[in-house]
């Protein structure tokens, strides 16, 4: 990125540290000591998030950090408690929503192009939860107890509050088809906005819709007037005619990652409010955990 420099990495394996930066430290209070910086950017597991982000707000740093926020809804809001205390940024590194074809169907809704939206469904799909070793790109989420919803679907979760406005109530069920894993693969969540807007998100890694498909699934929107549809290529049609072709062929889907920092670094430079702030965010984490809620229990689970 042209307007942001990166100045020194931390890794526990310093060379793989010294491989992403010209100075390399092994642990996060050391950089902090010695380095003046305008943020962090954490990319981490999510059981580190929270004392890595209370080590910065004690050094006045802005943050950004990866998604999943945490591992409990305890530790989510004691770090957005931590960002607010010391007065510095913390945006949440969920990229989803900066997908350009998410973006373009945001655009379609706003200019009422299919009229008022009925119900919507997204379908997420990836083809790497099978066998003795799934998940081979991330082999840690094998022990993951909270794995699909936390990890997998709270990117649609957040992408329909980017699109339709918050959610309050979620009923969800789920289940485990790979043994060899710890959490659940397979989830069905039908959630209510507060708006009153019924949606569905369906998700499991156990089959590609496409051999490439960025958006990972596919969506389908219904309005009073026509449907928008988001194909598995990541192009976007209305009444089945396409209005948006998928060309970027960069970056992560999308070079959404690109996108998101941008949106970081630019609400850095403004004063503006992040799109994904923390204290925002916790809206998202809280949803998630109202599935949880709702897969144990058997109920729908109101997001509080």
């Amino acid at each position: 990125m042209a307007d942001a420099e990166i100045v020194a990495a931390c890794d526990p394996d310093l060379s793989r540290a010294q491989a992403a930066a010209p100075k390399a430290y092994s642990t996060l209070e050391d950089l902090l000591a010695r380095e003046r910086l305008d943020f962090l950017d954490i990319a981490t597991r999510p059981e580190t998030h929270r004392d890595l982000v209370e080590l910065a707000g004690a050094r006045r740093v802005a943050v950004i950090c990866q998604k999943p926020m945490a591992p409990s809804w305890e530790d989510a809001v004691a770090m957005t408690e931590a960002a607010e205390r010391a007065g510095v940024p913390l945006m949440i590194h969920e990229n989803w929503r900066f997908q350009p074809w998410y973006r373009t169907i945001k655009r379609i809704l706003e200019r009422h192009s299919v009229g008022d939206i009925v119900t919507y469904r997204f379908r997420i799909r990836k083809r790497d939860g099978h066998g003795e070793a799934p998940y081979a790109a991330q082999p840690y989420f094998r022990q993951m107890p909270r794995l699909l919803i936390h990890e997998t679907l709270v990117h649609p979760i957040d992408t329909a509050r980017y699109l339709f406005g918050d959610i309050d109530s979620v009923y969800a069920s789920m289940a485990r088809r790979n043994p060899v894993i710890v959490g659940e693969d397979v989830a069905h969540l039908t959630v209510t906005h507060k708006s009153s807007l019924p949606g569905l998100i369906d998700g499991h890694r156990f089959t590609d819709l496409a051999a490439d498909s960025p958006p990972l699934g596919d969506a389908q929107f219904e309005g009073e007037s026509g449907v928008i549809e988001l194909t598995p290529e990541g192009h976007v049609q209305v009444n089945q005619s396409l209005v948006w072709e998928n060309t970027v062929r960069e970056g992560y889907r999308g070079d959404s990652v690109r996108a998101t920092q941008q949106h970081f670094i630019d609400c850095l430079r403004s004063g503006s409010a992040f799109e994904t702030g923390a204290r925002d965010y916790l809206k998202t984490f809280a949803t998630v955990e109202a599935c949880y809620q709702s897969g144990t229990t058997g109920r729908r689970a109101t997001v509080s």
